[in-house]
């Protein structure tokens, strides 16, 4: 839902205190600049539909009736979960600053996603064909953007925010920082190593000269998480441009991070090493990746020799 100048306007007037507050939070907190700018979207449009009601009048009925009408515009339960979330979260800032007492979203329950849903990923037959249909005047670039993906598993927001420092071209290691503003340090292969470099050879001169970012965009700016996305989707495009509209796949790239994992566990690296590849602070959230594997699981069972005469 786009929020017009005005309406924007009178938000902030209204809840300027706690939208501050809420700001500060977020940062204080260790949110990426994504998922800060996510929450924020959601919050305003959340306050957009109390028509200046006192954040402590807000019951749950106001927040359901405000995920009721997100859901009949037609977005997915996981968009809905993330708005509730939002919600949640700033009302759980303005009660650990002190601005409220009670916070409302509490006891909400999250719709439920298709878990079963089959997945979506690239094969690792088909990531050399999608390499190859990396194109256009920074195609080395965008290449190193793919291959850390795909190979070493990194998130859009871990991409956008890598710096010149923190590859280790001696070492062949990456200090990547991620969710939960935790470090990991991942080796980089040969391939990716070697990209890498002539990016490095080639990079734009950034606008700012203490500009640190890796990959810099035409404006020689760090390039930014959209730019990126749409780079992924232009270039999905291309991959797919022989098959019919049916045939066609919803790729983005997160399904490059989720092609890297599905790799890993069917050459047989265990979960948790998986784990520590893609940084994730639980196992659990590893274990999206094993329902993936159901071919080898068939192979498997192929194998066996059941003799019931």
């Amino acid at each position: 839902m786009m929020l017009n100048a005005e309406m924007l306007e009178t938000i902030l007037e209204t809840y300027a205190e706690e939208l501050e507050a809420f700001d500060i939070w977020l940062k204080d907190a260790g949110y990426t600049s994504h998922t800060i700018k996510s929450y924020k979207s959601d919050v305003f449009e959340f306050l957009s539909s109390l028509n200046g009601k006192s954040l402590d009048k807000v019951k749950k009925l106001h927040i359901l009736s405000f995920l009721s009408r997100a859901r009949d515009r037609g977005i997915s339960d996981s968009t809905r979960n993330r708005k509730h979330a939002s919600v949640h979260c700033f009302f759980k800032a303005l009660i650990e600053l002190e601005l409220l007492e009670l916070n409302p979203a509490t006891g909400i329950k999250k719709s439920r996603t298709e878990k079963n849903k089959a997945p979506v990923f690239l094969d690792e037959e088909d990531l050399p064909k999608f390499m190859k249909s990396v194109e256009g005047k920074y195609r080395n670039r965008n290449l190193a953007i793919f291959l850390l993906m795909a190979y070493m598993g990194l998130r859009v927001g871990e991409v956008h925010s890598l710096n010149v420092g923190d590859y280790n071209a001696q070492r062949s290691t990456i200090d990547v920082f991620g969710k939960g503003r935790k470090w990991r340090t991942l080796p980089v292969p040969a391939a990716v190593r070697g990209v890498l470099d002539e990016v490095l050879a080639e990079r734009i001169e950034p606008r700012k000269s203490k500009e640190e970012a890796f990959f810099i965009s035409q404006q020689g700016r760090r390039l930014s998480i959209r730019t990126i996305q749409l780079i992924a989707a232009e270039t999905f495009d291309r991959f797919q441009e022989n098959e019919g509209i049916t045939r066609k796949k919803a790729y983005s790239s997160h399904k490059l991070r989720h092609s890297f994992a599905t790799m890993m566990l069917r050459k047989g690296a265990d979960l948790r090493t998986v784990q520590e590849l893609l940084g994730h602070s639980s196992i659990e959230t590893t274990t999206v990746y094993t329902h993936v594997t159901n071919r080898e699981k068939e192979q498997a069972m192929a194998m066996l020799e059941i003799d019931l005469s």
